[in-house]
């Protein structure tokens, strides 16, 4: 365990598994679409979109538990201390952040929503630093957050308009959604140095994506046309939460919350990549905005990893 940790510490180990997490979620955002197109779910249809959301988030879950216990070669379930812990990070990281962003995304633009995503990496160092006190908030993680920020920033307006608005329904649950995310981000590298961070991920995507299922099922929500190719996708997607989201937690078990959050700013530079690749949006994802983002969000990573920040 010790030997362990100490490779998971190491910078180069960070940066890996971190960038590893992040290919695998931008390419979800491309293949979410196409699972919409193939099941035939209306892009407008919220409800349906939680139900799908719930189906993917509780395969994911099932599959990380069957995962870890073929690996210990037992069945393990989670006992009352897991699910204690997985409660809270089940309602912050899976229920409400995803159900508040869905809704969201509905009611603004692409740019502003991907905008204020950003920003859910900020405040989980911010969470961690004033409000947790798990880490101290020093110049160099400030300077990197910023940075990292303006890379989400750029590459989302170079070629676009940012209209002017504030909406409770549209930005304003994109934001309660990223401030989910922050919370849920300082919640796992907590509790996930108490009880293995593999069967928490499992326990909390399993509940969180069975909740998720039957609020959008209220909703009126409903699978269009189930098909292969269908099926195939959402099982796709529930590897990429079940790999990345474990892969994630471990990773938080063991460093500090900004070591690990600052990678999430590489998320929309993989997305704006994938999509160009899955769904031919070559001229919007390679131009000049794609390299001054890659370039500040590199910087803010180096700045954050530095020895000095610790």
């Amino acid at each position: 365990m010790e030997q362990t940790k100490i490779i998971l510490k190491k910078t180069w180990v960070v940066a890996v598994l971190a960038c590893v997490c992040c290919l695998l979620w931008g390419s979800a955002i491309p293949l979410i679409k196409t699972g919409y197109r193939l099941m035939q779910m209306d892009s407008a249809d919220t409800a349906s979109q939680i139900v799908f959301a719930g189906v993917r988030f509780a395969l994911a879950g099932i599959l990380v538990l069957i995962f870890a216990s073929l690996r210990e070669r037992k069945v393990l379930l989670p006992d009352r201390t897991v699910l204690k812990y997985a409660v809270p990070v089940c309602m912050a990281q899976t229920v409400c952040q995803y159900f508040f962003f869905y809704i969201g995304v509905a009611h603004t633009s692409g740019v502003k929503g991907a905008i204020i995503t950003g920003l859910g990496n900020f405040i989980a160092i911010l969470l961690s630093c004033l409000v947790f006190h798990k880490e101290k908030m020093t110049g160099r993680k400030m300077l990197g957050c910023i940075l990292g920020f303006a890379g989400v920033v750029v590459i989302n307006l170079m070629g676009n308009s940012l209209d002017a608005g504030f909406r409770l329904t549209g930005e304003g649950f994109i934001l309660i959604a990223q401030f989910s995310y922050g919370m849920s981000t300082v919640l796992i590298n907590i509790f996930s140095r108490k009880v293995s961070p593999v069967v928490l991920s499992g326990t909390q995507f399993t509940m969180g994506g069975i909740i998720l299922f039957l609020i959008g099922k209220g909703m009126g929500g409903h699978f269009g046309v189930v098909n292969a190719a269908g099926i195939g996708i959402i099982f796709y997607l529930a590897m990429v939460s079940a790999v990345a989201y474990t892969l994630w937690s471990v990773l938080l078990a063991w460093n500090d919350v900004s070591r690990v959050a600052i990678f999430g700013f590489v998320n929309p530079l993989f997305s704006v990549i994938l999509s160009a690749l899955v769904l031919g949006e070559v001229r919007q994802a390679f131009n000049l905005g794609s390299l001054i983002a890659l370039f500040l969000v590199c910087v803010g990573i180096y700045v954050v990893n530095q020895k000095k920040s610790s």
